[in-house]
C-alpha cells in the first residue's frame, strides 16, 4: 500500500469477520468508567514499534493509523480506525512489545485506558471482553498471515534459519522470512546494516534492533515473551502447555495454589498447531488451535499462574524427599508437586536420504505460517489420521496440489468421517492409498519424494520441496528419572499399575508420590483433546489432597 495521500481518500480499513468492530455507546461507557479521555494532536505518536503498549486506546473523534515500517513507503501496511474502534491484537494482553506504530491521522480524542483495567474487562466481562478478545485473535492470525512483524533474514534450506521459523510460529508471533536464496531485500539489507551471510540467520525486531544468529531464549526475551522468572518454590509446576498442562495451571490457579506452568517451546502443545479443531464441545463451527491456546494461557495468567517458557525441562529427582526440576537454563524449581504433562514427540520417516533435509523441507504442523511459507507449491503429506486430514485441507486453501500419502487401504479407519469427505471431496487433494514414501531426493533442498504402492510395487516419484508428516508420535518422557515407573512403550504409568500391589495411589498418580501425570504422556490416556483437558482439571484434586496429606499446604 502506498503513501496516504490527502486525509479525504484515506478509507477505514473495512471489518473482516469481527477484526475491526465499532463499540456500541454502552460498551463506551463501560470503558469510559476506567479511562479518561485524552485528546490528541494530528501526528501525536501514541505506541512506537518496538515498545510494549502503556494503554488501550478507543477512537472517539478523529482517526487512528497504525502502520509497520516507513507510514510512505510502497510496502507500508496500513490500518485506518475512526470513531467507536479500537486499536492493538492480543500482543497487548500479553505484554509483548508493538510491532506497529499508532500515530493520529487527524486532530481528535481517544478514550485511554490502563492495560491492568483492560485485563480485566477482557476476563471478566463476558460480552464485551469477548469482542475485544476475539478481534485481537482475529489480528494477530491475519498479521501472520500477511507476514508482519519481526524479519528473519536466513536462507529457507538452513536449520538454524527454520529453528527460528519453527519457534516464531509456534509462539504465534508474526514474522516473514526473507530468503537470501532468492529474495533481493534480503541482500540489500544485509548490506545496509553491515553484515554478511557469514551472520544469518538475521532476526530484525521492530525494524531496528538486530540479533545476529540468535538462540531461542534471546528472541522470546526480544519478544517480551519471557517476562518472569518463576519463584524456586510453589505449590504446582506442570511441565508442558498444551491442554492437559494448561487445563491443570487453570483450575490449580484458580483454586488458589501457587502454580508454574512450562514449556520447552510455546503454550498450546500440538493442539496449537491444529489448523481447524471442528469436533471440540461447544464449538460447532470449530476452533483454530492457535485460538484455544490463546485463550487458555491469558486465563491461566489471570488466576495468577507464572507461564515459564521457553523453558526445556532435563531432569526429575527426589533429594531427600523433596522434588527437585532443573532446565537447561541452569533454572531449579523445587515444587511441591510436579505435573507431567510434557505430551509428545512427533514420528520421524524413516526414509533413505530424508535425514539430509529433516531441518529444512520437512514439517510436522501445518499452520498459517507453514501455509505462507509453502505458497502455491505442490506439498506431500504422510498419515492416516486427524492430523493429517486437518493439514491436508488447510493446505489445499493455498497449493498448487496436495499428495496425501496413506499406509492403509481406508481413510476411515483412523480419521474422523466430517474429515474423510471433505479430504475424498476435495478437488486439489489427490490419496494415495496402501502407498508408502521409500526415497526422498534433492541437492541442497528437497527436490522429490519417491512413493511405492505397496500391492503392485509400483513406484512414482512426486516433485515437491515441502514434506508434512503426520505418523503418530512418542512420549516425551525421556527427561524423568529412574524413579518414575513407565511401561515398555515409555508412557508414564500412574495409579494401580504404578506401584507394588498393596501401595495407594491415587488415579493419575506416578510411581513417585507427588508426581502426577495427565494428557498424552500417561499411559492408558485417550487422545483426545477434551480428554486431555479433563485429566488436567481432575489432577487438581489429587494435588491438594498430596499437599494436606505431606503438611505442605499452606
Amino acid at each position: 500500500m502506498g503513501a496516504p495521500g490527502p486525509q479525504s481518500l484515506v478509507p477505514e480499513t473495512p471489518d473482516v469477520s469481527g477484526a475491526f468492530p465499532r463499540l456500541t455507546s454502552p460498551q463506551l461507557d463501560a470503558l469510559r468508567a476506567v479511562g479518561k479521555v485524552v485528546p490528541v494532536a494530528e501526528g501525536q505518536v501514541l505506541a512506537r514499534a518496538g515498545e510494549s503498549f502503556a494503554s488501550f486506546f478507543v477512537v472517539l473523534e478523529g482517526r487512528l493509523m497504525v502502520y509497520e515500517g516507513d507510514p510512505v513507503g510502497a510496502d507500508a501496511l496500513f490500518e485506518i480506525h475512526g470513531p467507536g474502534r479500537f486499536v492493538g491484537d492480543i500482543g497487548l494482553l500479553e505484554g509483548e512489545p508493538s510491532f506497529a506504530t499508532i500515530a493520529a491521522l487527524e486532530s481528535g480524542s481517544v478514550l485511554e485506558v490502563p492495560i491492568g483495567e483492560l485485563e480485566r474487562i477482557v476476563t471478566g466481562d463476558p460480552l464485551l471482553g469477548d469482542v475485544i478478545l476475539r478481534a485481537y485473535l482475529i489480528r494477530r492470525s491475519m498479521a501472520i498471515g500477511f507476514g508482519a512483524g519481526l524479519r528473519i533474514v536466513g536462507s529457507r534450506f538452513s536449520p538454524d534459519t527454520r529453528r527460528l521459523l519453527d519457534f516464531t510460529a509456534r509462539n504465534r508471533v508474526p514474522h516473514r522470512l526473507l530468503d537470501v536464496e532468492q529474495d533481493p531485500a534480503a541482500d540489500a539489507i544485509l548490506r545496509r546494516m553491515g553484515l554478511d551471510v557469514a551472520d544469518v540467520p538475521v532476526v530484525i525486531v521492530s525494524g531496528s534492533r538486530v540479533l545476529r544468529n540468535p538462540s531461542i531464549v534471546d528472541v522470546a526475551q526480544a519478544l517480551g515473551l519471557r517476562k518472569t522468572r518463576p519463584a524456586a518454590t510453589s505449590d504446582a509446576l506442570v511441565v508442558g502447555a498444551g491442554p492437559a498442562g494448561l487445563a491443570a495451571a487453570v483450575y490449580a490457579a484458580s483454586d488458589g495454589l501457587s502454580v508454574v506452568l512450562s514449556d520447552a517451546v510455546a503454550t498450546g502443545g500440538q493442539a496449537a498447531r491444529s489448523s481447524r479443531i471442528e469436533n471440540y464441545l461447544g464449538f460447532p463451527s470449530g476452533i483454530s488451535g492457535a485460538e484455544l491456546a490463546e485463550r487458555s494461557t491469558l486465563q491461566a495468567a489471570k488466576f495468577g499462574a507464572t507461564v515459564f517458557a521457553p523453558s526445556t525441562a532435563q531432569s526429575l529427582t527426589a533429594d531427600e524427599g523433596a522434588l527437585v526440576v532443573r532446565f537447561s537454563d541452569g533454572t531449579s524449581l523445587r515444587p511441591q508437586a510436579v505435573v507431567v504433562a510434557s505430551g509428545m514427540e512427533y514420528n520421524r520417516l524413516a526414509v533413505a536420504n530424508l535425514d539430509r533435509f529433516e531441518y529444512t523441507s520437512v514439517y510436522y504442523a501445518a499452520t498459517i505460517a507453514e501455509a505462507r511459507e509453502c505458497g502455491a507449491d505442490p506439498v506431500v503429506v504422510v498419515g492416516g489420521g486427524n492430523s493429517a486430514g486437518q493439514a491436508a485441507v488447510f493446505l489445499a486453501g493455498t497449493a498448487s496440489r496436495v499428495h496425501l500419502v496413506v499406509r492403509g487401504a481406508d481413510l476411515g479407519a483412523s480419521m474422523s468421517r466430517y474429515l474423510v469427505v471433505q479430504v475424498e471431496d476435495h478437488p486439489r487433494i489427490s490419496v494415495h492409498r496402501r502407498t508408502t514414501v521409500v526415497a526422498a531426493n534433492g541437492g541442497a533442498h528437497l527436490e522429490s519424494v519417491v512413493v511405492e504402492e505397496a500391492a503392485s510395487g509400483v513406484r512414482e516419484e512426486i516433485p515437491t520441496v515441502h514434506l508434512f508428516v503426520f505418523i503418530g508420535a512418542t512420549p516425551a518422557t525421556s527427561w524423568l528419572g529412574p524413579d518414575i515407573v513407565r511401561d515398555d512403550r515409555g508412557y508414564v504409568l500412574t495409579g494401580r499399575g504404578a506401584t507394588p500391589a498393596g501401595a495407594s495411589r491415587g488415579f493419575l498418580e506416578t510411581s513417585l508420590p507427588g508426581v502426577f501425570a495427565v494428557g498424552d504422556v500417561r499411559s492408558g490416556s485417550v487422545k483426545r483433546i477434551s480428554a486431555a483437558i479433563g485429566e488436567g482439571a481432575s489432577v487438581v484434586r489429587m494435588v491438594h489432597e498430596h499437599l494436606e496429606t505431606a503438611g505442605y499446604r499452606r
